[in-house]
């Protein structure tokens, strides 16, 4: 695939990461030539140091062949014109546009982008997927990630398996029968910083992270029988009152009445902005490193501190100062994958990748078949895909016992008409059932010619 990035920032970096491992024809597109430097010097792309709405800029990056362009720029405006010009003069057949400002995604303009008027085939919004994210991270206090599939009747969460853990040393196979009546599956384990797909004579050890796919109404036992039942965040500390902290706050306050948040926002005029959008959450203008602050906003009697900030910095040692100050837990924002591994080691519980989410956004719509859903995992050593299965698929008819599934890859749960079914070995898959399947990175091809209209794959 021929895929045309512009902006080569955090988000654009990775998405041509990714594309550029599996072997697509990748271009990047950025003004700032230092960037496009360190892209050209790092991973196998072409590198433009140019606007990416420019057609002299888009023609020299091989527009009029390219598949799809993905406008990724800190800027909208940039990113919409990008889009209309591929369109217009270059006809490019798939348009992706990362759109931040929320005056542009309101209901009552969702025509906007349709091909009448500004033809742009995806609208990516970091603000929202990360507000999404944050708030189930929030309302599942004890997992390390979490995404819903299926119209949101799968869940699947990483779970880490503590010491008193009830299904530790216990081989997987046993799990079905000791639960029979639990729709739960573990598709994938990381183990000393190790992912690897298990067999059901796999056993699960302390200090484990599992990934397990569920049911929604059985999310809250599949945790507890984990060893976490934490109970949910009632008094929530948020520090930063951009698009994504004020996103939080007014969803927490229609959506959860007995939660009391406080919101911490350096800018002045911000801050007040924020305080006459919210109605019962407290707004408090000052830094989060401020430790007097911290204390104003009874940060050792909280729950919770979200830390939503722009600045990475600024998130970790907000969540390390609120946890020495006695807060029970800490979520923090973090951009820059170098310090993920760090945050571990500064004892913050859970962080948020914006990058990463963005990134599994674009990969819905770049990965070939009947992909819905994807979600990247560990710095995109895996994926999580929800995908329809076609008659032809080599997935449908057969018992899941007698298919001869390539290694890297796991089915976690199967959504029919309105249910879920957990995949025993005497399930058989049928024509449109949305599959869930957690898949390596080596593995991500062969699911996507399993879901391809026309193919022989065994």
């Amino acid at each position: 695939m021929r895929v045309i990035i512009c902006g080569a920032g955090q988000v654009g970096y990775g998405i041509a990461e990714r594309l550029a491992a599996e072997d697509n024809d990748i271009s990047v597109i950025d003004t700032s030539a230092e960037l496009i430097q360190v892209i050209r010097d790092t991973l196998d792309v072409r590198g433009f140091v140019g606007h990416g709405a420019h057609p002299d800029v888009l023609a020299a990056a091989g527009a009029a062949q390219a598949d799809m362009i993905i406008a990724a720029t800190l800027y909208d405006e940039v990113n919409i014109v990008a889009c209309e010009v591929a369109h217009a003069l270059f006809n490019v057949p798939t348009k992706i546009a990362r759109i931040r400002a929320q005056a542009y995604l309101q209901p009552h303009y969702q025509d906007l982008f349709s091909r009448d008027h500004m033809p742009i085939d995806v609208i990516i919004s970091p603000e929202l997927e990360v507000g999404e994210m944050v708030l189930r991270r929030i309302a599942l206090p004890g997992v390390s990630d979490v995404v819903r599939f299926a119209d949101e009747n799968i869940t699947v969460m990483a779970i880490e398996c503590l010491e008193d853990c009830p299904v530790i040393n216990t081989p997987l196979i046993q799990l079905s029968d000791l639960f029979p009546d639990l729709p739960s599956t573990v598709m994938a384990i990381i183990r000393n910083d190790k992912l690897f797909i298990p067999r059901s004579a796999d056993q699960l050890f302390a200090g484990d992270i599992a990934y397990v796919a569920t049911t929604k109404p059985q999310v809250r036992r599949t945790l507890a029988l984990f060893g976490h039942e934490e109970p949910e965040a009632t008094r929530i500390v948020i520090a930063g009152g951009g698009n994504v902290g004020l996103y939080v706050a007014q969803t927490i306050e229609a959506k959860q009445p007995r939660t009391k948040v406080k919101l911490i926002e350096p800018n002045l005029i911000r801050a007040n902005a924020i305080a006459d959008g919210l109605r019962r959450s407290m707004v408090l203008h000052g830094s989060a490193l401020d430790q007097k602050l911290l204390l104003e906003a009874e940060i050792q009697d909280a729950d919770l501190l979200v830390a939503l900030t722009n600045d990475d910095q600024v998130n970790m040692l907000a969540g390390v100062m609120a946890k020495r100050l006695g807060c029970k837990s800490s979520l923090v924002l973090i951009n820059n994958p170098d310090y993920l591994d760090l945050s571990k080691s500064l004892g913050i519980d859970a962080h948020i990748s914006p990058r990463s989410v963005t990134i599994s956004r674009v990969l819905q719509h770049v990965r070939r078949g009947r992909i819905r859903a994807v979600h990247s995992v560990q710095k995109g050593r895996a994926e999580i895909i929800e995908a329809e299965a076609l008659e032809t698929s080599p997935l449908v008819g057969a018992p899941l016992r007698d298919l001869d599934l390539p290694d890297g890859l796991r089915i976690g749960a199967i959504y029919r008409n309105g249910e879920v079914i957990r995949p025993d070995g005497s399930v058989r898959i049928k024509p449109q059932d949305r599959v869930v399947i957690f898949a390596t990175a080596e593995a991500v091809k062969q699911v996507e010619q399993m879901f391809r209209v026309s193919l022989e794959f065994f």
